[in-house]
């Protein structure tokens, strides 16, 4: 394993004032995004595992958020130790595709902006998403830890 995995979350809107939505079997509702693989860009990244979880194509437009969860846990296996987490969040627009779950999700639906927090009940899931509603162009960052229970450590626009 990594020292750090290196994710993209894309808060994906429609231009109706929706966002898109995914629900995943291990996490519940989250937006779309997921860890970048050998050999891709950040943003590659965050369009592939975006289509592939909802079946929605996206444009990447802004950085808003950078995120260290520094928590020490075990994986779904119980037996693999999960490395320091880095995630960078995009503010990304829906240009096709059609809705659709994937291997990695039961669910996926648009949510009206000023709905989502009542899909999310994961804190870091909630924490990152609040940095975008109130985004106003500077980047934030956070360290914080999920497990046993989500604490943030940090948290600054930098």
């Amino acid at each position: 394993m990594p020292t750090h995995i290196v994710a993209a979350g894309g808060i994906v809107e429609d231009g109706m004032g929706q966002i898109l939505l995914v629900k995943t079997h291990h996490g519940g509702w989250v937006f779309p995004g997921g860890q970048v693989e050998v050999g891709e860009n950040v943003m590659d990244g965050l369009i592939r595992e975006v289509e592939e979880e909802s079946g929605v194509h996206i444009e990447v437009l802004h950085l808003i958020g950078v995120y260290s969860n520094t928590g020490v846990h075990m994986w779904h296996d119980g037996q693999t130790e999960v490395p320091t987490k880095v995630m960078l969040d995009f503010i990304c627009r829906s240009v096709g595709g059609e809705l659709r779950i994937s291997d990695e999700t039961s669910e996926v639906l648009w949510v009206q902006k000023d709905k989502v927090l009542d899909y999310i009940t994961s804190g870091a899931i909630r924490a990152r998403y609040e940095v975008y509603l109130e985004y106003q162009g500077a980047v934030r960052y956070m360290e914080y830890v999920t497990k046993p229970a989500f604490v943030m450590k940090e948290s600054r626009d930098i």
